[in-house]
């Protein structure tokens, strides 16, 4: 029989906590119950005590209560939960996880289940689940479940919300995985909809060439995303088309990725080819939720939830700048490659977003803070979606992906400007 664990705080969530691992067990899905509370007497038994969790943190049930700060406690529980279902996992006990709560044991279950792999079966149900999850999701695959009503007893409304979750979480782990081919080496793919006919292109010539491509959609979590795989050493190299978090990063739009874009420090130093596709915009919600400041810039409505906004000279600049700097900080081989005609599909001659000047300043930027030693500059008069640019773009990463000719192709660093 598969085995999941259920965290619960079984002072307040007992009773819940209990109807859940219930429907489980009816399904054919073993539990490990784990108990995260903290003051209250548990009302149901657990496989693993609060005191061991709280022990696992380095702390103690009694030192948490006596300090008087949940805010500490609920931190020190996360961190003992965490190590508690890692070395579950570790040992091959569990093959998921569950959980159920309000904002405190949402925040605790989520830290612990982000030690869980990506495609282990993960889901709380929580009553922050219609609110912003990013804080708990992060770049995982976990799955929050609107609670619907307060967590508090079994009613007509939570049981049914409740029997769900648990027949969710019950068919993920019982169901059989795909049979999918596994051995290919892996490629990440920076994407954007004003880049996508360039990475499709990519993608089929990697597929030719012996790779499995896993493409990611620049939005903040997509790009957060990719850099913790590429951290991780799960990827041989990365088509970085589009960075177009980093005008979101600059500017304070919506698809902020962090400082940590463009900036991972990777075990295997995972080579990657860099074009700045997609700089030309920041990303706004709807049009009425621009902040006033921005409100006579170049705008464009790109559907009812999505506004973009042009980026100027002054930031084109700024954003070449640190373009450059990041890709010479990085410590895997790098190549970038500049399209000169259009940095996105809307950028080009003709189209909203097309601005020369703006275009300039940011390849003006890349150029005088490149460290050309240590990275390969090439430039191409074409616009970033035509399959020349995708096919040279492909062609780089290949040169790199060699090891034999690592060296050989970063000692000689020159720019290339290509016709």
């Amino acid at each position: 029989m598969p085995n999941v664990v259920m965290l619960g705080t079984l002072d307040t969530k007992g009773a819940e906590s209990a109807f859940v691992r219930d429907r489980l067990l009816g399904g054919g899905v073993g539990v490990t119950v784990v108990d995260c509370g903290i003051l209250g007497e548990p009302t149901i038994p657990a496989d693993v005590s609060r005191n061991e969790v709280a022990e696992a943190a380095g702390s103690s049930i009694d030192d948490l209560a006596k300090a008087d700060d949940r805010g500490t406690a609920v931190v020190a529980m996360a961190k003992g939960a965490r190590r508690i279902v890692a070395d579950l996992h570790g040992k091959g006990v569990i093959g998921g996880g569950i959980s159920l709560g309000g904002t405190g044991g949402t925040s605790i279950a989520a830290e612990a289940f982000r030690s869980l792999p990506l495609g282990v079966p993960k889901l709380i149900v929580s009553t922050a689940a219609s609110a912003d999850t990013s804080a708990y999701v992060g770049e995982t695959d976990l799955v929050l479940f609107p609670s619907v009503v307060d967590i508090a007893g079994v009613n007509c409304i939570s049981a049914r919300i409740l029997s769900n979750a648990a027949a969710a979480l019950a068919g993920m782990v019982l169901s059989e995985p795909p049979d999918i081919a596994a051995g290919r080496p892996l490629v990440a793919a920076s994407m954007f909809g004003v880049t996508t006919p360039c990475v499709t292109e990519g993608r089929r010539l990697l597929d030719e060439a012996g790779y499995e491509v896993l493409t990611f959609h620049m939005t903040g979590s997509g790009g957060r995303t990719m850099e913790a795989l590429a951290g991780e050493g799960m990827l041989a190299g990365l088509l970085d088309i589009t960075t177009t978090e980093l005008a979101d990063e600059l500017v304070g739009g919506v698809f902020s990725a962090g400082v940590g874009r463009l900036a991972a420090s990777t075990p295997n130093a995972t080579p990657r080819v860099v074009s700045p596709g997609g700089l030309d915009m920041v990303n706004f919600g709807p049009k009425e939720s621009i902040p006033a400041r921005f409100k006579n810039r170049n705008l464009y409505v790109h559907n009812a939830s999505i506004t973009l906004m042009r980026t100027n000279c002054e930031e084109c600049g700024e954003l070449g700048k640190r373009l450059a700097r990041r890709v010479s900080s990085l410590e895997g081989p790098c190549t970038l490659l500049l399209p000169l005609l259009g940095i996105s599909e809307i950028a080009v001659e003709g189209r909203v977003f097309h601005d020369a000047d703006a275009d300039e300043a940011l390849f003006t930027a890349v150029r005088e803070h490149l460290d050309r030693d240590r990275v390969k500059l090439v430039e191409m008069e074409t616009y970033i979606n035509d399959p020349r640019f995708a096919a040279r773009a492909v062609a780089e990463l290949q040169l790199l992906l060699d090891s034999t000719n690592k060296e050989q192709v970063h000692g000689e660093n020159s720019t290339i400007r290509d016709s």
